[in-house]
């Protein structure tokens, strides 16, 4: 797969950004999603084949679309973006033209367990790749209002804090979503990117 962003950060490495494969990537994603640390991803208990299943139908797709982030060749993270205005999010809060949606899970931590500025470090290279490589104005993100972690190291990267909102239930043929409790956040490119 070609690369659609390279990034290298010193004293952390070299990151680079491809578009998710469905089938050649689905056992290190499914191992990822599968963990219970994932919980609030909505993977949990899914086969290898469900998870490639849902990844091959979001590649058909034209307003999501999922990326997997390399650190110096080995996965990293799994990358989603989704226009707002075509997700259950955009009936939540008031959709400006230049606004992308994000999820994020990073790797589980290797034998040698947590590593200082990780996802610090992919955020930076991620959040560059959608605002500046993708052009857009603003990335919203989604959390669970339970998962703390996540909604704090948002907040840690400059994200601003927006209201919490109650995701509505999807239930369509190819996809189901159970209802979500949610705090948005928000992060302009103004201030990530500051002139």
């Amino acid at each position: 797969m070609t690369d659609l962003h390279v990034q290298h950060i010193d004293g952390f490495g070299t990151v680079r950004v491809r578009p998710l494969d469905p089938e050649g990537d689905a056992d290190v994603i499914h191992a990822w999603v599968s963990d219970e640390r994932a919980a609030f991803w909505g993977m949990n208990g899914l086969t290898r084949d469900q998870v490639a299943e849902i990844y091959a139908h979001l590649a058909t797709l034209d307003t999501h679309h999922a990326f997997l982030a390399t650190k110096d060749g080995e996965p990293a993270a799994l990358f989603q973006t989704y226009e707002p205005s075509a997700d259950r999010v955009g009936e939540c809060y008031d959709v400006r033209p230049g606004d992308l949606g994000v999820h994020l899970i990073v790797a589980p931590a290797g034998p040698d367990g947590p590593r200082h500025g990780w996802t610090c470090a992919l955020l930076r290279v991620l959040t560059t790749y959608a605002l500046l490589g993708l052009d857009r104005r603003r990335i919203v993100v989604d959390p669970d209002v339970r998962n703390v972690k996540a909604i704090t190291r948002f907040e840690r990267q400059g994200f601003r804090r927006g209201p919490e909102v109650v995701l509505p239930e999807v239930d369509l043929p190819d996809v189901y979503l159970p209802e979500k409790h949610a705090q948005l956040a928000f992060l302009e490119r103004a201030v990530a990117f500051p002139q």
